[in-house]
């Protein structure tokens, strides 16, 4: 099992940590996401793949808009919570494994709208790995279609290198959760540890790696009409309320 899946495996009981409130934030996104669908000519009548899902947190909260979404993941762990999370909400939507570098091997149809939210390309840890995810993607996006990703400000980011993350302090009628990441950069790369410290009742401590490629909005803009895309723009958190930045590409 390659080091993407042990990290979201591993997290998948505990990703839901890392918001104050889960479930208020899988609606907070959805109606953020919904917003971007409708101002590009798309209604809940769209069919969704969120082919990074999760623990569900886009694919639950646009169900439950209406929306008909398939899930799917490269994490069976995370599909498990996200099953069990949907169940749990009384939303229906389908899950599927798959890894997003090769989605025609899970689907053969296409979809109206794909996304990728969460910084989940950033996995990707080469410029040749990123171009197989992205013709990937663009390859189940039916044509007139979108594709709709978030990954972190790196154009920022790699001016500095910073070797941490702000900490997210949550406080809850039960206690604190802190949760941080520490990164070790090589060049364009760097590993991540996530750490998630729980003093609702009794303090845990809990820490997960993985690794990422600082992708440039330049070189994802470049891969996308690549791929054959027509259209891409970028929206920033200012406009559009999400913690990063969103790419909209239309095939």
């Amino acid at each position: 099992m390659d080091i993407i899946q042990s990290f979201y495996d591993n997290m998948a009981s505990q990703y839901d940590k890392l918001f104050l409130d889960w479930s208020v934030t899988t609606k907070e996104q959805a109606t953020i996401l919904d917003r971007i669908f409708n101002a590009n000519g798309f209604s809940i009548n769209s069919r969704i793949l969120d082919c990074a899902c999760g623990i569900g947190t886009q694919a639950i909260g646009l169900a439950s808009l209406g929306y008909q979404v398939t899930a799917s993941d490269i994490s069976d762990g995370e599909l498990s919570e996200a099953k069990a999370r949907a169940e749990s909400q009384s939303v229906t939507l389908r899950f599927e494994h798959a890894d997003f570098c090769a989605l025609s091997d899970t689907f053969s149809e296409q979809f109206d709208i794909v996304i990728a939210m969460d910084n989940a390309l950033p996995h990707m840890l080469t410029r040749e790995a990123l171009e197989s995810a992205v013709r990937s993607i663009i390859g189940q996006t039916k044509e007139g279609g979108l594709f709709v990703a978030s990954i972190r400000d790196y154009d920022s980011l790699l001016q500095e290198k910073p070797p941490y993350s702000p900490p997210y302090i949550h406080v809850t009628e039960k206690g604190k959760r802190v949760s941080f990441q520490t990164w070790v950069w090589q060049g364009n790369n760097y590993h991540l540890t996530q750490y998630i410290i729980d003093d609702e009742e009794t303090l845990q401590i809990s820490k997960f790696e993985c690794e990422y490629r600082a992708t440039r909005r330049e070189e994802l803009t470049k891969l996308l009409f690549g791929s054959g895309c027509n259209e891409v723009n970028w929206k920033f958190p200012e406009e559009t309320g999400f913690y990063q930045p969103i790419v909209i590409a239309r095939k």
